[in-house]
């Protein structure tokens, strides 16, 4: 019998790197992929420049409530995140952070840790603004939440029509991030 899909992830950082963004096209994936899907945004009353995160669940089954206390994945954009969240991260979890933003501190040897240096990154293939998507692609290669094909078609539906000219950049960060 095949185990039921369940995965619990926390994207945190500073307002205005893309928090809520790519936690809305995390869930998206997940709806495209017919899952049970909650998205709950968390943020301060500076949005620019304040702390945000969103929890984001994903099962095969209903899911009992959208808060994300113990997540299966965390995204960390930046310092205060990464310390705010990792004790939180289940054993055998996965940690993915912005190496160019943030200098871990807590080190943990019971959850697998990617440091992706994204905003170094986005700089140096001409995208920037969408380091978030780096860190994307690399949460979706290191975590099989969904399929590539799939986030694509989330990212086109996620996008509002005055950023449609930034959909391709999107999808290139979310590929160059897999192949991380």
């Amino acid at each position: 019998m095949k185990t039921p899909f369940e995965m619990a992830l926390i994207i945190a950082g500073f307002g205005g790197q893309g928090v809520l963004f790519t936690g809305k096209v995390i869930a998206y994936s997940g709806l495209l992929d017919g899952r049970e899907v909650s998205w709950l945004p968390s943020y301060g009353p500076e949005m620019r420049g304040g702390t945000a995160n969103c929890g984001v669940c994903l099962s095969d089954r209903p899911i009992g409530s959208p808060l994300v206390t113990r997540p299966d994945v965390l995204v960390a954009m930046n310092t205060p995140s990464y310390e705010k969240f990792i004790g939180a991260v289940k054993p055998g979890g996965t940690v993915i952070y912005d190496a160019t933003l943030v200098a871990p501190v807590t080190a943990r040897d019971d959850v697998r840790v990617f440091g992706v240096p994204a905003v170094r990154l986005s700089d140096e293939e001409s995208l920037e603004g969408i380091s978030n998507l780096i860190l994307l692609g690399k949460t979706l290669a290191e975590t099989g939440f969904s399929t590539r094909e799939t986030v694509e078609q989330a990212i086109r539906k996620s996008v509002p029509a005055r950023k449609g000219h930034l959909i391709e950049h999107n999808i290139r960060a979310v590929k160059l991030g897999m192949g991380l």
